[in-house]
C-alpha cells in the first residue's frame, strides 16, 4: 500500500544542482518529499562556517525542522539536479486532523529524523575518523539498495569536502581514509565511484549499528537512476 502522505502531494518542483530549495530563516510553507537526486541540509555554526547536518536521498524528508518553529532551521541545496514532491503545510494541518494515519506516518518520521540526530551526534563524540568513514558509506550502500539501486556500487553525490563537514574530518582526512580503505582492498574508488569490496571488513571498522533501519515514510517511488559504472578489479 503507498504512504499516507503521498494524499499530501500536490506539485512537483524540479531543482538544478547547486540550487536552494529553501534556507535557514525562510518561513515554514511546505514538506518536501525527494522524489529524485539528492540534497545535503547546512547550517552555520558558532563561528559563522556552514556545517554540513544531513544528506537526503530519494525517499527522505526534507523540512521536518520547521514544524516547531515556522520557520526552515537550515538550508537546503541540490547536490544535481533533482526533483521534490511538494506538500503544503496548511494541507497537511487539514489533513493530519481529518486522516489519523498520517498524523501518524509525520510522528513516526520526526521520530526517525530525532533518531538519526542523536546517532551522529554519538558517532561524531566517539567514533574514530575511519570508524565515522566506514558507517558513512555503509549507510550510503543501504539507502541505495532501498531505492532498488546496487548496494554494492554507486556514486557518491556528494563531494569529499561536503562528506568531511557532516562526519567533522577535513577533505584531507577523507581522501587518505578512502586512500587507504583502497590499498586495504576494502573499497575501490574512481573519483566518486565507490564499490564495497568487503563489506564484512567496513562493518567490523565501524562497529556497526544502523540508525536509519528506523522506517521512514516514503515518497511515491521514483525512478531507478542510472547505475554506477562497474567495479574495478584489484589484484588479489
Amino acid at each position: 500500500m503507498p504512504s499516507r502522505l503521498e494524499s499530501l502531494v500536490r506539485d512537483r518542483r524540479r531543482l538544478r544542482g547547486g540550487e536552494a530549495l529553501f534556507k535557514c530563516g525562510d518561513p515554514f510553507r511546505s514538506l518536501y518529499a525527494v522524489y529524485g537526486g539528492c540534497f545535503k541540509t547546512n547550517a552555520l555554526d558558532g563561528e559563522g562556517r556552514e556545517q554540513v547536518t544531513g544528506f537526503f536521498m530519494a525517499g527522505g524528508l526534507l523540512g521536518l525542522d520547521g514544524f516547531g518553529s515556522g520557520r526552515y532551521n537550515v538550508t537546503a541545496v541540490a547536490l544535481e539536479d533533482s526533483v521534490v514532491c511538494v506538500m503544503p503545510c496548511a494541507l497537511i494541518e487539514q489533513l493530519s486532523r481529518e486522516m489519523p494515519d498520517v498524523q501518524h506516518e509525520l510522528h513516526i518520521a520526526l521520530s526517525c529524523a530525532i533518531v538519526r540526530e542523536h546517532a551522529m551526534m554519538a558517532r561524531l563524540g566517539s567514533m574514530r575518523a575511519e570508524e565515522r568513514l566506514a558507517a558513512f558509506l555503509l549507510e550510503l550502500s543501504l539507502q541505495f539498495g532501498r531505492r532498488g539501486c546496487s548496494p554494492r556500487e554507486f556514486r557518491l553525490p556528494m563531494t569529499r569536502e561536503d562528506i568531511g563537514s557532516y562526519l567533522g574530518l577535513t577533505l584531507e582526512t577523507v581522501s587518505r581514509l578512502l586512500s587507504r580503505f583502497h590499498k586495504r582492498g576494502i573499497v575501490a574508488v574512481r573519483q566518486r565511484h565507490v564499490c564495497l569490496l568487503d563489506a564484512e571488513r567496513l562493518r567490523a571498522l565501524a562497529d556497526y549499528r544502523c540508525a536509519s533501519r528506523c522506517r521512514v515514510p516514503q515518497a511515491p517511488r521514483p525512478a531507478s537512476p542510472r547505475p554506477a559504472p562497474a567495479c574495478p578489479r584489484t589484484a588479489r
